[in-house]
């Protein structure tokens, strides 16, 4: 749902003797304001004890990211407790389904923890803290305007008198709540907590290693799973012989789970696992068990040689500008399947009774979470719940994607009442992703006499998300997510550049290999394809590639600013070391405005070292300084990863890449220095978690390029050799 315009509806009731304020927030699509306050509500809650303890409840989900410590910022800013005495705790699904959805929608992706939330996380800290002024006013009998608050402390100056929230929170509770047209919000650029570079709130657990993730989860009476799924997806289960391995130590049983998948139950793990390695299986793997790496980039290239594809922007006539320049430029890129790779494997516990169901799983989408539980169990959703814990990663991987608690649902039901704790090996995990969907770009430029882009044409041809999830998403491949990055409009994900005869286009060539969101989705395969191509562009018209782009971004001043604030903080255009190249890139996704410049060295042997990444971004407003750049430094690692090393490849139909000894990830020595350059606008709330990763990998290619004077248009470069 598409939350528009945001009003408060607040109720309010005394908790152990402190404040619970509601915030509720209709959605304008419902019939009328009565509808939409019974049916559709967002509500955040904020809980404030006799202690002054600060109790700020987040409906967003945790991996890393730092969304909890962002929107309780944002809380504590208009709220104006002490920060020190803020904690904050998760809710349920279920809790938000018997309150009629009060908290909204609970997914975390796309880098919309915050910017989705902020505004009515900021109402309802202001409005609290309007009813805990007006209820130590009532109790002095003296007119609220000549109070003062700081750090939950409210002071009443010409009586020196003082209290605090949590002597107050009771009374305050009785007030009734603010209008929100009344409320005025905090000018960001006079945030005092908000916009500070604070420590995270979700820090201390994990260095003293007390956290509990998913997969530590100890249950009374707990059973554990293994589970294993068709090599070949597709694929299905035909046989298995459950009495080979009936005597192993611990085990309880094995379950059909689905029409692909077998799972064995045993007491601990390590049986399940073992026994399940020793099982007898039959798999009838299918015609995809016949499908390579080779026979699907031949699938792909028939999109880049299709006559026809989805135009997705079409501005003049590129095609005719391109065919009557005098000098031309054409490329054809490609970039592969990619594992989220998750520090926690996929896994899930649950428990199955006729009565209800619950589940404790790391999930990015607690909703999802709820459905696939309800589903699976054959319970309705009411019987149900979820118990969220932080997550060992998400990267996208644990959002709509529900396959791993479907299936501790569906194997729990034959243990009817005891906890089964089902955790997926690394190879399963690598072997059965969602991956970032593989594609190929072909790009044809025309520069006029004086080397001026006069037109582009643009095709990507590659697999799409929507018509995984449905098959009968477009059949005429009409899929404009594709393109991310690329979009003419203004918006989320705009291109940087104006180009006076422009054609984007987009052929839908699907596999039998599932995808799914990976941490900037598309927009870092499309950054890619049009910033190296920029580079290629540049060269050929003998111009330097950051002067080349400023003159195709005059009318887009924020991907200008971003650039140029990289460029700066780089040097570009001074002396480096002897054998040191830099390579510059920009892109947008996400809301957000990014660039980077990269300074690479290859060696005589064709050896790359990444020494230094600069990174630009617009997010707008900035919530946690500190927190941007973490996000920004786990964008180059992640990022430089994909580049260096990322790549799942098809051999007789299934992924062949079984662990990190074959699926590489970025060691610390290899991790180059980084440093983020914060450019806040002030004027929109962008994303901070994805924006970043489009800019690492061609930045470093075009650094490439500039030390070899060959381009790289084929990712990773484990592959390539650079001299």
């Amino acid at each position: 749902m598409n939350v528009t315009r945001r009003e408060f509806l607040v109720s309010s009731a005394a908790a152990g003797g402190g404040l619970a304020l509601g915030l509720h927030v209709p959605f304008a699509m419902a019939a009328d304001t009565k509808a939409a306050a019974a049916a559709t509500e967002v509500n955040l809650w904020v809980a404030i004890r006799p202690d002054d303890t600060c109790v700020i409840r987040i409906a967003r989900a945790e991996m890393g990211q730092g969304t909890l410590t962002g929107l309780a910022q944002l809380v504590v800013e208009e709220l104006e407790c002490d920060w020190a005495k803020v904690t904050t705790e998760g809710i349920t699904p279920g809790r938000n389904l018997a309150s009629k959805r009060a908290w909204g929608e609970m997914g975390t992706g796309g880098s919309r923890g915050i910017r989705t939330s902020h505004e009515y996380v900021r109402q309802g800290g202001a409005a609290a803290r309007i009813m805990l002024l007006q209820a130590a006013a009532d109790e002095w009998k003296v007119p609220v305007s000549e109070l003062t608050v700081s750090k939950g402390v409210i002071t009443h100056a010409a009586s020196k008198r003082t209290t605090s929230y949590g002597k107050v929170a009771a009374k305050a509770a009785k007030i009734t709540p603010p209008d929100v047209k009344t409320i005025k919000l905090r000018d960001p650029k006079e945030w005092k907590v908000a916009g500070q570079g604070l420590k995270r709130l979700d820090t201390r657990d994990k260095l003293d290693g007390s956290k509990v993730y998913s997969i530590d989860v100890r249950l009374p009476g707990m059973l554990n799973a293994a589970i294993q799924q068709c090599p070949v997806f597709g694929g299905k289960l035909v046989s298995y012989d459950e009495a080979a391995i009936a005597k192993r130590p611990g085990v309880k049983g094995v379950v059909k789970v689905d029409a692909s998948t077998v799972a064995v139950v045993a007491d601990t793990w390590w049986h399940a696992k073992t026994a399940l390695d020793a099982l007898p299986i039959v798999w009838d793997e299918g015609p995809n068990a016949k499908v390579s790496s080779a026979s699907i980039a031949a699938h792909l290239k028939t999109g880049i040689d299709a006559e026809k594809a989805f135009a997705g922007t079409k501005k003049g006539d590129a095609l005719q500008a391109i065919s009557t320049s005098p000098k031309k430029v054409e490329a054809i890129y490609g970039t592969p399947f990619l594992a989220h790779a998750t520090m926690e494997p996929m896994n899930c516990t649950a428990r199955v009774t006729k009565e209800g169901a619950e589940v404790w799983v790391p999930t990015q989408n607690a909703e999802a979470s709820l459905a696939a539980l309800a589903e699976s169990a054959g319970l309705p959703l009411e019987k149900c719940e979820v118990h969220r814990t932080d997550l060992g990663c998400g990267f996208g991987r644990r959002g709509g994607n529900q396959d791993y608690t479907k299936q501790a649902t569906v194997i729990a039901k034959q243990f009817p009442g005891i906890p089964v704790k089902l955790i997926w090996s690394r190879e399963e995990d690598t072997m059965h992703d969602f991956y970032r969907p593989i594609s190929q770009c072909k790009l044809t430029a025309g520069l006029d006499a004086a080397g001026n882009l006069s037109g582009l044409h643009v095709r990507v041809s590659g697999q799409s998300i929507n018509a995984w999830v449905n098959p009968n998403f477009d059949p005429e491949g009409k899929d404009r997510r594709q393109l991310q990055g690329m979009w003419e409009e203004p918006g989320d994900a705009q291109i940087g550049y104006t180009v006076p005869n422009l054609q984007i286009e987009y052929s839908m060539r699907n596999t039998h290999v599932p995808v799914g969101p990976w941490r900037g989705v598309n927009t870092n395969q499309n950054g890619v394809y049009l910033e190296c191509f920029m580079d290629e562009v540049a060269k050929a018209a003998g111009k330097d590639p950051l002067e080349f782009r400023r003159a195709l971004m005059a009318n887009h001043p924020k991907h200008l600013a971003v650039l140029n604030a990289a460029a700066e903080r780089a040097g570009w255009g001074k002396p480096l070391p002897a054998g040191v190249h830099r390579g510059i890139a920009q892109f947008m996704g996400y809301g957000s405005y990014s660039a980077a410049v990269a300074e690479v060295s290859v060696s005589a042997a064709g050896e790359l070292k990444v020494h230094r990444m600069v990174l630009a971004l617009d997010c707008g407003h900035a919530v946690n300084p500190e927190q941007i750049a973490a996000q920004v430094e786990g964008s180059v690692a992640y990022g430089l990863s994909a580049t260096l090393f990322g790549e799942n490849t098809v051999e007789n139909g299934r992924i062949k890449e079984t662990n990190f000894h074959e699926y590489r990830i970025l060691k610390l020595a290899e991790m180059p220095k980084v440093e983020t350059v914060i450019v806040p606008t002030y004027d929109f709330w962008g994303g901070v978690g994805e924006p970043t990763i489009c800019v690492v990998a061609p930045s470093v290619l075009n650094a490439i390029y500039a030390a070899t004077g060959k381009p790289v248009r084929q990712l990773p470069l484990k592959n390539q050799k650079l001299v």
